[in-house]
């Protein structure tokens, strides 16, 4: 027999498969409550971080095998939907409940909505609306607000400030669906004045206006209303720890990080990937440490993959390349983004040949390289000067991965073309282009031009750069250095009279240090 001891959530299609087996086994196939029991394990089988497409798509072809589902069934399946990886089967299985003349209750509406918020799907959330209204269940308070949050977010603004007059001025869920509405679209005055007027708020709402100010960069305010909540929770310190690291204050979020860990509260990894962007920022290697540290101690040691590939990142970006790469290996499910962050590592650290061979390895799984990944080899290529192995890579990433390049292949090539002197092909590479040459690819060739000597062709790469733009001294200065380099003084003289004839000056020269007392 079945026995239902507590909540576990299957994570594998085999296990799905177990219980369906052993139901036809002992003939409970048709017993309806036998079949409730096996739905929402299916159900549940697709919620979570260990929920897999494979899982998913069993537990739904599963449940297309129960000649007839009752609506605790249809709910039961569309709520594990909506809270998927991808809600859209949840409006798929809605959809053929009305085909099939089934019914919908008022657990049925709340959980389509929250599909269709999460999917942004306005008209499609507007009909349901429309079917909530015929039904009459408008008046229920979990389908109101629920209709109050999707209007909210993606519907009608107004509309939801419709249904909040006609909810109780109490429902401190409605008040805080309407203030987040507000925050969202950027009117804060608005999502102020109602946040000033709830009669009761509670954590959720505090948390509500410190994130809206957060997200509009308002960092001021959200600090002002944190420190003034009466109570907080990790929420409340992520929306300020992101929102300073979100406007460049790294320094700020590592300091307000020291005084949540000061009265005792736990971060949790959203805290953590916030802190490892503001070290990366900042290229404060012993603050990226630190945070190391601390996720090791809150994860036992068992690194996960979102967090080990900010680790990656964070060394990489502040120099200890050889750090990145034995974090890269402790990583047990290393997906495209573990591979894009050693690869690029090493790339842009001068580490041409590991890059290359680490692409080679990546091959040899079943991660597929995306755009960001060739990005990364055609750097490692241009700072090894593998040309041909450059190339082969390019029509590799056309032909094999379907991949079209875009202005960052193509100022890596071009940047590849230039260092091993190939001027002329590099010029006849930004002609074959199918996309317009920026000025940073322009600049490269400029760059190339100044250290392979040739006057004509950097005259050609500057009258370029001008067309795009004239108030960049780096780019008159640089030409000149053409000129000088070839002994043209005249050439470096007249460039240097543009430069003053269109108002252009060179910015002074400055270092950045770092001092602790």
């Amino acid at each position: 027999m079945i026995r239902k001891r507590g909540t576990t959530t299957v994570t594998n299609v085999g296990a799905l498969k177990q219980i369906r087996a052993l139901m036809i086994v002992n003939g409970f196939t048709s017993n309806v409550g036998f079949l409730r029991k096996l739905v929402l394990a299916a159900a549940m089988s697709m919620v979570g971080p260990a929920a897999t497409t494979a899982v998913t798509q069993y537990a739904l072809q599963m449940f297309a095998q129960i000649p007839q589902p009752d609506t605790f069934m249809w709910n039961t399946m569309i709520r594990g939907s909506c809270q998927c990886h991808d809600p859209v089967h949840a409006v798929a299985l809605y959809a053929q409940m009305d085909q099939r003349f089934v019914k919908p209750d008022n657990f049925t509406f709340p959980f389509v909505l929250k599909a269709c918020t999460k999917l942004l799907w306005i008209n499609t959330g507007s009909a349901v609306h429309g079917r909530v209204l015929r039904l009459g269940f408008g008046s229920n308070v979990v389908v109101r607000n629920t209709l109050l949050v999707f209007h909210a977010k993606c519907g009608d603004l107004k509309v939801a400030t419709e249904i909040f007059g006609d909810s109780d001025k109490g429902d401190v869920v409605a008040w805080s669906a309407l203030i987040a509405g507000y925050a969202q679209r950027g009117d804060l005055s608005v999502a102020r004045k109602l946040f000033d007027e709830m009669p009761k708020r509670d954590l959720v709402s505090w948390n509500v206006m410190i994130t809206g100010y957060t997200k509009h960069g308002e960092m001021e305010s959200a600090r002002r209303l944190f420190d003034e909540a009466p109570v907080r929770d990790v929420v409340s310190w992520n929306a300020v720890i992101g929102g300073y690291v979100l406007r460049g204050l790294n320094r700020e979020a590592l300091e307000l990080f020291d005084e949540m860990c000061g009265v005792g509260e736990c971060p949790d990894e959203v805290t953590m990937l916030s802190l490892l962007t503001a070290g990366a920022d900042l290229g404060d290697l012993e603050s990226g440490e630190k945070v190391h540290a601390k996720i090791m101690e809150m994860s036992k040691g068992k690194l996960s993959t979102v967090l080990g590939n900010a680790l990656v990142d964070m060394y990489a970006k502040c120099g200890n390349i050889g750090k990145a790469i034995r974090v890269f290996w402790l990583i047990r499910d290393k997906d495209v983004v573990s591979w894009n962050s050693v690869i690029g590592g090493l790339a842009f650290h001068g580490h041409a040949e590991e890059s290359l061979g680490l692409f080679r390895e990546m091959q040899r799984t079943k991660v597929c390289p995306d755009e960001i990944t060739f990005v990364g080899v055609l750097a490692a290529c241009s700072h090894a000067g593998n040309v041909d192995e450059g190339n082969r890579y390019f029509h590799l990433m056309r032909n094999k991965y379907k991949i079209e390049p875009n202005i960052r292949h193509c100022g890596c090539v071009v940047d590849m073309l230039g260092r091993a002197g190939l001027l002329k092909e590099a010029f006849d590479f930004i002609a074959s282009m199918k996309i317009q040459p920026n000025a940073i690819v322009w600049r490269s060739l400029l760059g190339a031009c100044k250290v392979h000597g040739d006057v004509e062709l950097a005259k050609r790469a500057n009258e370029q750069l001008l067309r795009m733009r004239r108030d960049h001294s780096g780019d008159y200065v640089l030409l000149s250095n053409v000129y000088a380099s070839q002994g043209e003084w005249d050439g470096a003289e007249k460039v240097r009279k543009l430069m003053d004839d269109n108002g252009v000056t060179k910015n002074r020269g400055s270092s950045f240090v770092e001092a602790y007392s």
